[in-house]
């Protein structure tokens, strides 16, 4: 595999190590070889993905493990820039074009001559702008707003979307002949939760990355917090992720980490609807099944409720505590674990005591 190396224009960029960007999935090392291959050509590329899976990290790799980098990464992002002014934000324009048009103006074209244009959600730009994009894609030929020369520019186009272009060629807000030009090569980022083995290397540098931003030296994440995060659905996936690792060690506790990831997770169905009634069924078990499952959100609930101190959530539910501590022994393994402050109990009524009872 090509080592990729930093120019010191891009190490200035503040980027993660490679090695924690594309983790350890197969999928992960077939885009990363994918990219350095890229990296070494003109052509232009686009990255399509989720929200927060971590396009731009991508195109900014791109651009720092270029020939490109003795230019600038030039940034559009497309949704932020109102549609009457984005023409003038790419294109530049003339002094005296419009009212208030007191000088000249180069657009975010030409700054990106001799380096990357870096076009993020590049399926917001509106049909018109693309048309006008299409032809320097084409030749590299341009003219500013109210200008009459025509400008040439040499750049690598990087564009950013977090839905498939296709779609949107299909119901007429992306043109195809656009779409053509911007991805020459096409890369398409997964999901978090289908890179859940990368988890693990993910935390432990965002832990180490926001430590010492804030110059502390938060705890460990317990053994059955990095499983439970593992599990978790993650729709905002990295972007997610890096946040709730943030308040983690802003907090100095997992109690509010895990009471997110557990409120966040589906709890199993008991609709009727879901009753599969190909065969005879046992009401009482499916009764008994139903009503453990109910037990168990709300015990969580008044457990988060309670900063997750279990003598008070007993006299909150009006139950002993021994009948409480029963009643999380019930809970399967993992939520049992973690409730227990991350260390694993097989006897409810051991009478050990733990950091959340204090």
């Amino acid at each position: 595999m090509t080592t990729v190396r930093f120019s010191d224009h891009e190490t200035q960029m503040d980027l993660p190590p490679v090695d924690i960007i594309f983790g350890r999935t197969p999928e992960m090392q077939v885009i990363r070889r994918k990219m350095e291959m890229v990296a070494k050509t003109n052509v232009a590329v686009l990255v399509q993905g989720e929200s927060g899976t971590g396009k731009e990290l991508i195109a900014r790799l791109i651009h720092g493990t270029s020939e490109r980098t003795v230019g600038e990464l030039v940034k559009v992002s497309c949704p932020a820039i109102p549609q009457g002014l984005i023409e003038t934000e790419l294109f530049g324009y003339e002094k005296g074009a419009f009212t208030g048009a007191h000088s000249t103006k180069r657009g975010r074209l030409e700054q990106a001559h001799g380096g990357t244009l870096f076009l993020d959600e590049v399926g917001s730009l509106d049909v018109s702008v693309q048309s006008k994009l299409l032809q320097v894609l084409q030749d590299g030929s341009f003219m500013r707003v109210g200008g009459h020369e025509t400008r040439t520019i040499q750049t690598r186009v990087v564009s950013v979307a977090n839905r498939d272009l296709r779609d949107q060629v299909a119901d007429g807000t992306f043109r195809l002949d656009f779409l053509y030009r911007i991805n020459a090569v096409t890369i398409q980022l997964p999901p978090l939760r289908q890179r859940v083995e990368d988890i693990p290397q993910l935390v432990n540098y965002l832990v180490s990355h926001h430590a010492l931003m804030f110059r502390v030296s938060p705890a460990p994440l317990s053994r059955n917090a990095m499983r439970l995060m593992q599990k978790y659905d993650w729709p905002g996936n990295i972007r997610q992720l890096d946040n709730l690792i943030r308040s983690y060690v802003l907090m100095g506790s997992e109690d509010a980490l895990v009471s997110e990831l557990v409120e966040d997770k589906k709890p199993a169905t008991t609709d009727v609807a879901n009753v599969d009634l190909n065969e005879p069924i046992s009401l009482k078990l499916v009764t008994r099944k139903a009503t453990r499952e109910l037990e168990r959100q709300i015990i969580l609930k008044v457990l988060k409720a309670n900063n997750w101190n279990r003598q008070k959530t007993a006299k909150w539910l009006k139950i002993s505590y021994r009948s409480l501590l029963y009643k999380l022994n019930e809970v399967e393994a993992e939520d049992a674990a973690l409730l227990n402050g991350g260390t694993v109990r097989t006897k409810a009524h051991s009478g050990e005591s733990s950091n959340l009872i204090q």
